[in-house]
Parts: C-alpha cells; sequence; structure tokens
C-alpha cells in the first residue's frame, strides 16, 4: 500500500512549507460559494492531480464550491477529516481501515486509483532473485510495521517460500540502500518512486502483490467524516463529483494537467518530467481510470477482500491497541452515493 512506503514512515521528518503553493480558487469564487478543505497525505504530487485540477479550470467554482487544498504538515490527513480539521483528505487505504477500526470518524468516498501501486522491488543486477521465495532470509528495507511483515511474508509463502527475512530501519534512501548493498530489497510506489527510479537510470525488478496473494486494492482513497456527510450531502455530492471531473480531465488532456499540477505548485514540483512520466504511467496502468472506464467508484469486492486480510492477520485494532476479535462490516468504511 502506498500508505506505508518512505512516504507515510517519513512523516515527521518532512517540511511543512508548501502553503504558497496550495492556491485558493477563492478570488473567482462567487459571493455564495461554500468553502470546503481538502487536506493532503503527502508533498503534492500526481495522486493529487485532480483536486488541483478541479480548482485550478473552475469545476468546484461551477458546483458552487470554493475548495481549500490544505498543505501537508506532520498532522496525517485522516486525523484532520476524524477530527474534523478538515471536510475531505486524501490518504491510504492502510490509514483508512486501521483508523476506522480504531474507532475514527472516517468513511472513504472516492478511489484516486483503481489498483493497487505498491510493489516489492530490488536491484536488477540480482540475477538470483526470480521470484519471491528467492527473498527468503534476505534483507529487507523498511519500517519494521505489522502490515510489511504480513505483506512480505504472504507474498514469500505464496511462492513457496518460508516468508522469512530480516528488517533494517532504513535511515537513507531506498535508491542508495539498494545500490550499496546494505538491504537487497524494498516496497515502492510504481508510479512514483518507480517512474522515478527509472528516469534516473536505475535498473530495477519488482513483484506485484496481487501476483502473490495480496488482494488487489484501491491504494488512495479521498475520505470524509460522516458527520460531515450526514450534515452536508448536497455540498459533498458537489465536491465529489467536480473532484471526479478534475481526475477526467486529467486522463483526458494529460499534457495540460501535467502542466496545470507543476504551474500551482512550482516550488515543490521542480522536475516536469516526473510528473509527466508518473501521469503517464498512472492512466497507462489504469490507475486512475479502471479498464472499464470507471473513475472514483469504490469496488466493493475490493474492500471486503483488503479488509478481510488485514483483519486476518492481525492488522486491525481497537483504540486500545488490542486486534479485533470480530471482523468489520466493511460496508460501513466507504460509499459511492457522492458520485451520483
Amino acid at each position: 500500500m502506498t500508505d506505508f512506503t518512505r512516504r507515510q514512515a517519513l512523516l515527521l521528518t518532512l517540511a511543512t512549507g508548501l502553503a504558497g503553493t496550495s492556491r485558493s480558487f477563492a478570488q473567482s469564487a462567487a459571493p455564495s460559494a461554500q468553502k470546503v478543505t481538502v487536506a493532503l497525505d503527502w508533498t503534492v504530487n500526481t495522486n493529487h492531480i485532480g483536486l488541483f485540477i478541479a480548482r485550478d479550470k473552475g469545476f468546484y467554482a461551477d458546483a458552487g464550491l470554493q475548495a481549500e487544498i490544505l498543505p501537508y504538515g506532520d498532522t496525517g490527513s485522516g486525523t484532520l477529516v476524524s477530527n474534523r480539521i478538515a471536510d475531505f483528505g486524501i490518504g491510504g487505504a492502510l490509514g483508512l481501515f486501521t483508523q476506522k477500526a480504531a474507532g475514527a470518524d472516517l468513511k472513504a468516498v472516492y478511489a484516486v486509483v483503481q489498483h493497487e501501486t505498491g510493489r516489492v522491488v530490488f536491484s536488477a543486477a540480482r540475477s538470483e532473485i526470480k521470484s519471491p521465495k528467492d527473498l527468503d532470509g534476505l534483507i529487507y528495507g523498511g519500517f519494521g510495521s505489522a502490515w510489511e511483515d504480513a505483506l512480505i511474508s504472504t507474498i514469500i509463502r505464496h511462492d513457496g517460500g518460508k516468508g522469512t527475512f530480516q528488517t533494517v530501519t532504513l535511515g537513507t534512501s531506498a535508491y542508495e540502500a539498494l545500490a550499496n548493498g546494505s538491504v537487497d530489497f524494498t516496497l515502492e510506489v510504481s508510479t512514483w518512486e518507480g517512474v522515478d527510479a527509472e528516469l534516473r537510470g536505475m535498473k530495477q525488478h519488482s513483484f506485484r502483490y496481487a501476483d502473490y496473494g495480496v488482494p488487489d486494492e484501491h491504494t488512495t482513497f479521498i475520505a470524509s467524516s460522516e458527520v460531515y456527510l450526514a450534515a452536508n450531502p448536497k455540498i459533498a455530492s458537489a465536491f465529489v463529483q467536480a473532484t471526479r471531473r478534475g481526475y477526467q480531465f486529467a486522463v483526458d488532456h494529460p499534457d495540460e494537467a501535467a502542466a496545470l499540477l507543476i504551474s500551482a505548485n512550482k516550488d515543490a514540483l521542480t522536475n516536469p518530467a516526473l510528473i509527466q512520466a508518473s501521469l503517464k504511467a498512472l492512466i497507462d496502468g489504469h490507475y486512475l481510470r479502471g479498464e472499464s472506464g470507471i473513475i472514483g467508484t469504490i469496488d466493493k469486492a475490493k474492500i471486503d477482500a483488503m479488509g478481510g486480510y488485514l483483519f486476518s492477520s492481525g492488522i486491525l485494532r481497537d483504540a486500545d491497541g488490542n486486534a479485533l476479535k470480530q471482523k468489520p462490516d466493511f460496508s460501513g468504511y466507504f460509499s459511492n452515493i457522492y458520485l451520483g
């Protein structure tokens, strides 16, 4: 899951000075426009493109909204939403499942991506690694979470291995760790870190989680709180539908969309080639728009499968930190009604 790569693990080390890059669209909003806030889960990247398109192309204004995109800080978007500091937040699936299981007021209302974007990755020079079972006994560069342990063990065992490996907490970039041999493999987001590695000329191989026993999933969602949704159903629908219009525009007009995202975040996005290549990967891989043409719709089967996997793996815990004894009804974790 993208929500537990170095993006999430390095939460407290990221500078929060991006306020100037998230311009409000208030100047052109009607005086009666309803203000809506949406929190980011990380520094601006292509997962966020639909939000900026909807704001700067006027889709939110068309829907009677004045949308403010809150800059990323050291408080997660799920926490901001569940505590009613932000109306909506973009974030990873793992955060949604674990926070809601622990009692947080969260409900997913939009699937940013239709498939898992995470990968197990290793240097292409490691010719002895031909399938996941060859990772048995090797050194994984990560952050020692229960999710990582379950994920990697599942992948190795599904391929016939024992599911045993060593974990080293990364104190440097994963690229450097792989290159200098201090770790043998790690996790990355294929549509961002993987694209970046390719642009850098780094030769890597990877394994898709879903090929080895881990359910495919919507890696990233936009969520709100049930309190907000119950009190503001029309505003929520207007926001979600305008947001989908933004992501649809990005799929249909990738060059213009990439240019708009870069223009809105000049200080943060200084590598146009990465933005363009990442957006192409999201489109070509049927992440933003699924093979059937679906954009934004949350698949109940994916929610049930990943929720069940996390429950059976002991990842879902209550507010006291105890593993849940009864599998939740995951239908309460999401809703598609705001898509219209």
